[in-house]
């Protein structure tokens, strides 16, 4: 068992070398929303939108877990949105880090006459810096079986430089439906990330293009009774062979006396995990947190341990007299 955590280890520190890049990915995807759809900057009811995440997962078999971390900020200005990311990626033993900053803007407007429908098309566009620790990375040819076997031979890899900085580019579309007092508001979007394409590669003399990644999310809020309302979701993403699917069901309840929604629900990642959500909205703060459970193949070593996930968001506006809200929300 410990040579196969062994090389489990190590397959999963070079893979961020050779293979093509893939994005990390967030079980409430729907709670970031500039990391979900540029599109959704500044869709919100309110005026600003401060937003913190973090994300730590394969504590079960990695040395140093992998973690995420995002902080936003966006402000809804009427047909126009804007805001901005930041994010800290962290995966391994080889010390593989992303940090990215980008900008978002968004456009919103409606669709016919009694405007309920709304389309908002974004774009984000900003930096990247990709870097990991070479001295801190064993390699195939450099296990000797000798002494019990041991890394004590050189390596004949090559690499070039070890800190990247690029730039970076997304693009998105959401549809909502905003009817107040209607049992149904359905909601969702298309986003494609890393329109430009960014050449990025560890190794000497072979270059690496970030591929697409392209991903659809449809969803609704029904109303159920007018103190509780469910909101099923689906996400689809594919980047590179790579593909995701997930289904979800968000429901909310709503405690009048206290002016308290209490979340809660959960999600299956199509082949990879099953995942328990709980959380709260009161006034203008919502606090969210996840647990997934592994039901990948991986299970044998990390005996259903997965990742947790935790997300706040806060929102400036006057108070609402209505506690039931009408805007898109994931």
């Amino acid at each position: 068992m410990e040579m196969k955590r062994l090389f489990l280890l190590l397959s999963l520190g070079f893979f961020s070398i050779e293979a093509s890049a893939q994005d990390f990915h967030l079980s409430q995807y729907d709670a970031a929303a500039l990391n979900a759809n540029p599109g959704m900057t500044g869709a919100f009811k309110g005026d600003y939108r401060i937003h913190g995440h973090f994300r730590t997962q394969w504590a079960a078999i990695a040395t140093r877990p992998f973690t995420t971390g995002l902080l936003s900020f966006d402000a809804n200005k009427g047909k126009w949105g804007w805001g901005i990311q930041a994010a800290d990626f962290r995966a391994g033993t080889g010390g593989y880090n992303v940090v990215s900053i980008l900008p978002s803007f968004a456009w919103k407007f409606p669709l016919g006459e009694q405007k309920h429908h709304f389309i908002s098309v974004g774009v984000q566009a900003g930096v990247f810096q990709k870097s990991i620790k070479i001295s801190s990375l064993n390699f195939a040819d450099e296990y000797s079986p000798y002494n019990g076997g041991q890394f004590a031979n050189p390596t004949q890899e090559t690499f070039g430089d070890a800190n990247q900085i690029n730039l970076d580019a997304n693009a998105g579309i959401m549809y909502y439906y905003s009817k107040p007092g209607v049992r149904v508001n359905p909601f969702g979007g298309f986003t494609m990330y890393h329109v430009n394409r960014p050449t990025e590669s560890f190794l000497m003399d072979k270059t690496n293009k970030l591929p697409f990644r392209y991903q659809g999310i449809v969803a609704a809020r029904v109303v159920i009774t007018n103190k509780i309302a469910v909101i099923p979701k689906v996400l689809w993403q594919y980047q590179e062979k790579a593909s995701e699917l997930t289904f979800s069901a968000l429901g909310q309840f709503y405690l009048e006396s206290y002016d308290l929604f209490i979340l809660g629900g959960g999600t299956y990642r199509n082949k990879d995990a099953a995942i328990a959500e709980i959380g709260l909205k009161y006034g203008p703060w919502v606090g969210r947190f996840s647990y997934d459970i592994n039901t990948s193949t991986l299970n044998n070593a990390t005996n259903g341990r997965g990742g947790t996930e935790l997300s706040v968001t806060y929102i400036i506006n006057k108070p609402d007299p209505n506690p039931v809200p009408t805007c898109p929300k994931f």
